[in-house]
Order: structure tokens, then C-alpha cells, then sequence
């Protein structure tokens, strides 16, 4: 098993800024995989992330497989599903959506992977995942059926990502969600930051390197960037060079 948590932690103990490639197994062709994988090995991304919130079955495990044909940096479930396990890849982050209420979301489909998961070597890594209303309907909300937290309530967001944190979670991940009209805004990230112990991931509605730059000022140990790359893969060539970014005190004090 790799221990690809361990690894982030070392990592942004270091001060390093680990970036994730978020790839969509419904949203990229496979006879284009060789050269988008091309283009992340030469980028500054250190993870690549797989899943999506509506996933055929059985698309995961072949596109992990290929994926894995050109690259050796770690490749990381995002499922959306049960069906989205695969044992090629490295590690799982374990979602549950605690920013909804829907039982499925929160425990249900965790209990029906473990049979899966049994069968894998995946370095299983348990995250509390919020969803933040970002000015347009998610595909996240219309399959979890869940509404997102508002943006403009954030005490509500601190407490909730504070309580998945003491629940156990070894992550807290803010997501837009994809096709986000806004990012999660700088306060959000900031009091989060500053109210957890556990790496703080941030995704969704990050178009530009300015953006990607200023979710790390603001607190994020890990920026997880999708639909930017899926619209336009020029974006590669923006991170090409190290990033423009300060030293977050610990614990974000």
C-alpha cells in the first residue's frame, strides 16, 4: 500500500503546496489521455484526482489503468459512487458529504464500498466534505440531493468543517463544485484555516493561476483544479513555473 496521506502531510510540512488534477471519467476521451497526462507531467500538479458525480460503471477502472501508462505521480479516487472503486488506483479519499443531510451521503454508501475496498490495497483517507453555494445548481446537489452551505454563512461552514474534524475526518475538503460561478471566497478559507488541525483541500470554480495562488495565501494546503483544464488545456501552460505563494502560520494562527 502507498501512503499517500503520509506523503501530503510531509509535504505541507515542508511548505509545499501539493496541486491536484481533478479528471472526470464521463468528460475526457480516452485517445486524448496520453497527451492531457503529457501535459500534467509537465506541469507543477503533484496528485491526479478521478471521479465525478455521475459515472458510468466499470469507466473508472479502465481510465485509472491507462492514465497510469503515462504517469507515476499518485492517483487518487474522487468517487461519486460505490461503482467508482477501483484497486489501480493509489488512494481513496472517503467523502461524506457533511454539509447535507442525506444518509446515503453521510454513512450509506460507505458501508456498501467496504466489501470493495477489502479487496484493494487503496490507502483509504477519510474527508469531510462541504459543499459551498457558488451561485449555480452542481451536479453534486443533484445527485446527493443536498443543498450546499451558503457562502454568506460562514460560522456555519467553521463549525461544520470544525465538527467533521473532531468526528475523525483527516481532511476537510471546500468544494464550489464543478462549473462554479464563484470560488470559495477568501473569508471562507481563511476561518476554516484557521479552526482546523487537518489539511484544508479546496476545489471548484478556479480558473487562472492569480486564483490558484491566492487559495493557497488564504489557507489551502491542496487546490484541486477540474473544469479550468477541461475548458481550456492551455491552462497547463501557466503552471509550467513555481507559484507565487507565502507561508500559512500553523494552524493558521
Amino acid at each position: 500500500m502507498k501512503h499517500i496521506y503520509n506523503d501530503i502531510l510531509a509535504s505541507i510540512s515542508k511548505g509545499e503546496k501539493p496541486l491536484a488534477v481533478l479528471i472526470d471519467p464521463d468528460k475526457i476521451k480516452f485517445d486524448s489521455v496520453s497527451s492531457f497526462i503529457e501535459k500534467v507531467n509537465t506541469s507543477i500538479a503533484t496528485h491526479i484526482f478521478v471521479g465525478g458525480s455521475t459515472v458510468n460503471e466499470n469507466i473508472t477502472d479502465a481510465l485509472v489503468e491507462e492514465i497510469k501508462r503515462h504517469t507515476k505521480k499518485p492517483i487518487v479516487l474522487f468517487p461519486g459512487d460505490t461503482t467508482q472503486i477501483t484497486s489501480k488506483a493509489d488512494a481513496i479519499l472517503f467523502l461524506s458529504l457533511i454539509s447535507g443531510r442525506n444518509p446515503e451521503y453521510l454513512i450509506g454508501k460507505h458501508i456498501r464500498s467496504i466489501s470493495k475496498l477489502n479487496e484493494t490495497n487503496l490507502d483509504v483517507i477519510s474527508t469531510g466534505y462541504i459543499l459551498i453555494e457558488s451561485g449555480r445548481e452542481t451536479a453534486v446537489e443533484r445527485v446527493t440531493e443536498t443543498k450546499p452551505l451558503s457562502r454568506t454563512n460562514i460560522q456555519h461552514i467553521v463549525d461544520t468543517a470544525k465538527a467533521g474534524e473532531l468526528l475523525g475526518m483527516k481532511l476537510i475538503y471546500l468544494e464550489a463544485g464543478s462549473g462554479a460561478k464563484f470560488s470559495v471566497s477568501k473569508e471562507i478559507i481563511l476561518n476554516v484555516k484557521k479552526a482546523i488541525n487537518i489539511p484544508l483541500i479546496v476545489g471548484g470554480g478556479i480558473r487562472s493561476k492569480k486564483q490558484l495562488e491566492n487559495a493557497y495565501n488564504f489557507g489551502a494546503d491542496l487546490v484541486v483544479i477540474g473544469t479550468a483544464f477541461e475548458e481550456d488545456e492551455s491552462f497547463f501552460d501557466e503552471l509550467k513555473t513555481p507559484l507565487s505563494v507565502g507561508h500559512f502560520p500553523k494552524g493558521g494562527k
